[in-house]
């Protein structure tokens, strides 16, 4: 299976709000104007960054439902597994603003709550203020993603119906620098050990949906190293979202992968392969699980993220095989009716 790769840039919709067929396939920048419109309550948009080092994994996202925005931030300090999340749901999307495209710029404040997404040519500024986001002391984080590195990112529409289709735009490995603060600890950010990714989405979505998710970013030896890959959702649309990215430049991935885990107990070891061929395959050792649990009647989630280490090998089209020993990412097994 291989998709097409788009050249040019391209709007996500017709003007009946329907999808574009000319959107269908994957682009190493993102060059899909998201253009959404009618679809009451199956939109859905979202900014999720999530940050890595050596001492610690934060995530911060800003997301609306079509009826509720829901930001939640979460930092995990990985030596001693201290961990917290704080989740804001707020009905009708009040006090948030997003946009249709990667580069845009995305915001949120209320009660106490400040989350800033800010793009421009160069850079990405995150800045978070989450007052009494534990033991009643706040959560500060100051973080700049380097955008004039020019890195490949993955950008993919997923076809499942004319009506109900997704872009999302994974960007893994990026620098980053900055600070994060909270209770627990003070985290520093460097380009020579930290590492950013970006999962922005944005889609009509079937009221049922089921996916996986795994992501990793690090250095092996001298080569900047970030993977992203995706199961369940993908399935049986002629595309997927699996790709290497090794000093900025995409490898893509078009083969499906199977994801073996155990559901009973997710922190055994994970299996991520393709099932044919020596293209992907990789071993996921968890070291934390977080779950969340969603049920407000209407919608209900159920989110298993395991944060880990990868190790295994995925081949490029050429044939070398990169290795990887012990990239930290994460995987995930999520379901939502939403």
């Amino acid at each position: 299976m291989v998709s097409e790769e788009i050249l040019n840039p391209v709007q996500l919709c017709d003007r009946n709000g329907t999808l574009n067929n000319e959107a269908i396939g994957w682009s190493r920048t993102p060059l899909t104007f998201c253009n959404l419109s009618g679809g009451f309550l199956r939109k859905k948009k979202w900014n999720y960054w999530c940050f890595t080092s050596d001492e610690a994994l934060f995530s911060v996202t800003i997301s609306h439902l079509d009826y509720a925005a829901v930001i939640f931030a979460y930092v995990l300090d990985l030596e001693t597994l201290n961990f917290k999340e704080q989740t804001v749901v707020m009905p009708f999307g009040k006090g948030t603003i997003m946009s249709d495209n990667v580069w845009d710029s995305a915001y949120f404040e209320k009660d106490g709550i400040t989350v800033e997404f800010v793009e421009t040519d160069d850079l990405a500024r995150i800045d978070v203020q989450w007052e009494d986001f534990h033991e009643e002391k706040p959560l500060q984080a100051h973080l700049v993603v380097d955008r004039a590195c020019d890195f490949d990112s993955l950008n993919v529409v997923i076809p499942w119906s004319e009506k109900r289709f997704q872009y999302t735009s994974k960007q893994v490995a990026l620098p980053v620098r900055g600070e994060v603060k909270w209770s627990a600890g003070t985290y520093s950010f460097q380009p020579t050990y930290a590492f950013a990714t970006l999962d922005f989405g944005r889609g009509k979505w079937p009221y049922h949906s089921k996916w996986n998710w795994g992501a990793a970013s690090g250095f092996i030896g001298d080569t900047r190293v970030g993977v992203n890959l995706g199961g369940q959702w993908t399935d049986g649309t002629g595309q997927t979202e699996n790709a290497l990215v090794i000093n900025g430049r995409l490898h893509k991935v078009d083969e499906q992968l199977d994801w073996i885990y155990d559901h009973h107990n997710y922190m055994k070891p994970w299996i991520i392969q393709t099932p044919n061929s020596r293209r992907v395959k990789l071993l996921f050792e968890p070291l934390f699980e977080r779950k969340t649990q969603t049920n407000t009647g209407i919608v209900k989630s159920s989110v298993n993220q395991l944060i880990g280490y990868y190790s295994g090998t995925i081949q490029l089209h050429e044939g070398d095989e990169i290795e990887i020993t012990n990239l930290l990412g994460w995987a995930e097994d999520h379901e939502a009716k939403w």
